[in-house]
């Protein structure tokens, strides 16, 4: 073994020691090339998902039903982006620019959540979005609380708080549809039995099959595997199904007295690789989109680019005087 292959293992020891301390890594401590890179693989994915998913929501903004289901969209929509924001931001501090994961995101090299290749295509999709999606999105987020990645961990503190607000906004959107006409409690039916399997996948592979999870377990990047936290959402949905008068779409579902968790039919993964890997119905429309409007706003860019290196020079004047 060479000086630096034995340097570079003392200092793993001293790292995974740190973690199993529960102790945060932060931006300008040593850290393994491979954890940076699970980092940013994961972080970078979960950012482009919150920015892809305003798609389809945003979509019925201008179709919302009355002015207060418009005022909620907005203000949903725009956390999303904000969500964002927070965490291409604390992406680049392991070191990549935004620039690098916005190419990444247009040429298909990173992924983003599979959920979102998905059409809203009526009123009750937006209720079932905010309600189920982001109900997953929370099972997994909460976890994310704890990573073992400071700023990753701190960003995910708002983005649940404002996660549940969506969640519960959802719900109550249903709970109308459900207790409304004959239908509009179809139109709720008809939008669950469509987004709750997707809703399942978007917790990833089963844990046997997951390229990335047993070393983020090991790292502490992710607290709780994926089959642990898609069983954690099937418990907890399933009795807000029932209270919404509706079926699950799931001839296999049954509550296991045994095991105390509630069994539930096999996962068509075949469609799941189809979607992530951009055979979706929505992957090129989504992307193209992305492209579209990340190229109208090119001029903002621009413009922020010159102001900030205006007063850079302007505070270098002032240093020097």
């Amino acid at each position: 073994m060479t000086q630096f292959e034995l340097e570079t293992d003392e200092l793993e020891q001293v790292f995974q020691k740190r973690i199993d301390d529960e102790q945060k890594i932060e931006p300008k401590d040593w850290m393994p090339e491979a954890y940076r890179q699970n980092l940013i693989r994961q972080m970078s994915q979960h950012a482009h998902s919150e920015i892809i998913g305003m798609q389809p929501e945003g979509n019925w903004i201008g179709r919302a039903p009355t002015l207060r289901r418009k005022m909620i969209l907005l203000a949903k929509v725009q956390d999303e982006g904000g969500h964002g924001l927070y965490l291409y931001s604390a992406t680049e501090t392991l070191g990549i620019t935004r620039e690098e994961m916005v190419a990444a995101l247009q040429s298909g090299a990173a992924k983003y959540a599979s959920i979102f290749n998905y059409p809203s295509l009526t009123w009750a999709d937006i209720g079932t979005i905010g309600w189920l999606v982001d109900g997953a999105a929370i099972v997994n987020q909460i976890s994310l609380q704890r990573t073992s990645y400071g700023p990753y961990a701190r960003a995910m503190v708002r983005i649940c708080k404002e996660e549940s607000f969506h969640q519960r906004q959802g719900y109550e959107s249903l709970v109308v549809l459900a207790n409304g006409s004959t239908e509009q409690k179809a139109m709720a039916q008809d939008a669950l039995n469509r987004w709750w399997w997707p809703s399942l996948m978007m917790f990833g592979p089963h844990d046997a099959e997951s390229a990335h999870s047993a070393r983020s377990m090991r790292w502490k990047i992710k607290r709780k595997s994926n089959d642990e936290l898609r069983q954690a959402f099937v418990d907890q949905t399933i009795p807000q199904i029932e209270f919404l008068g509706l079926q699950v779409p799931d001839d296999d579902l049954k509550w296991n007295e045994e095991r105390g968790h509630y069994d539930f039919g096999a996962i068509d993964w075949d469609e799941f690789s189809r979607v992530i890997n951009g055979k979706g119905m929505c992957n090129k429309q989504r992307v193209e989109h992305h492209k579209k409007v990340h190229e109208q706003g090119a001029w903002v860019r621009e413009a922020m680019r010159v102001h900030k290196n205006k007063v850079q020079d302007r505070n270098q004047i002032k240093e020097a005087s």
